[in-house]
């Protein structure tokens, strides 16, 4: 990494402007000028006529739920916020995925390049993770997520407001143990999954591990080819197509 410090309260990483947000205390940061975050409204379903009305604070409802399924921030909830193409991680999915890893990811440092709900970033650091890094480019969405970081008190959890691939490019090699890449599926056919797919074999060591997840299994298979990979686990779930994929040595030949 590029030696940006730890804190002990979630916080949001950008460069080069800061904003300090007085209600939370936590460092938004953002490219550019900020924009402006608005208020999440309470939505409130009137009753059908003739009924009677629930009481407020049952008719209030989050865009949608999920919940961390292991570790000790098990049963806790994620906001998914009704965004276009936000998809979070399924539970069997993520279930699976963390077999795969064998449940313990104590001392293991991780990245989850598309965040989104914060899902498997979430998962990772509640299964014992040394450092999770979680980079989102919709700053509302990265709001949302260094709340649940404050909330859970994940103070190893790190949210990042910044595109995906140029977060990885300033990254040092070998920086992390676990790459979680689950890109938007409306661009897989602009190739966004080879490309971040690129950027993390630069980011893991040999040995080093990476989730994939994609729409379609000819894609999936497409991006493992190279030879820099090995498909450990393979699987599917209804239209998710997922992987875990292992860092192969350099072929290159020594001179």
């Amino acid at each position: 990494m590029d030696g940006t410090p730890m804190h002990a309260q979630a916080h949001i990483v950008a460069r080069p402007r800061v904003l300090h947000h007085r209600r939370w205390g936590e460092r938004l940061c953002f490219h550019g000028a900020p924009p402006i975050l608005p208020p999440f409204p309470t939505l409130l379903m009137p009753p059908k006529p003739g009924s009677i009305a629930k009481p407020a604070h049952r008719a209030t409802r989050a865009p949608g739920e999920v919940r961390i399924i292991g570790g000790h921030l098990k049963r806790s909830k994620l906001t998914v916020a009704d965004h276009p193409g936000l998809r979070p991680t399924p539970d069997r999915v993520r279930e699976t995925l963390f077999n795969w890893l064998g449940q313990d990811l104590t001392g293991l440092r991780c990245l989850d390049l598309f965040a989104g709900s914060g899902a498997l970033g979430l998962e990772a650091a509640s299964r014992g993770a040394a450092r999770v890094d979680m980079v989102e480019r919709d700053a509302r969405l990265a709001k949302l997520l260094a709340d649940a970081c404050t909330r859970l008190n994940t103070s190893q959890v790190t949210v990042h407001v910044q595109d995906a691939l140029q977060f990885a490019e300033r990254c040092a090699a070998e920086s992390f143990d676990v790459v979680f890449i689950d890109p938007p599926f409306a661009e897989a056919e602009a190739g966004l999954h080879e490309r971040a797919l690129a950027a993390a074999q630069r980011l893991v060591p040999t040995g080093g591990l990476v989730y994939l997840e994609a729409p379609e299994a000819g894609l999936l298979g497409a991006c493992a080819s190279n030879p820099a990979w090995n498909i450990r686990r393979q699987a599917r779930a209804g239209g998710v197509h997922y992987a875990l994929l292992q860092r192969q040595p350099d072929s290159t030949p020594s001179h």
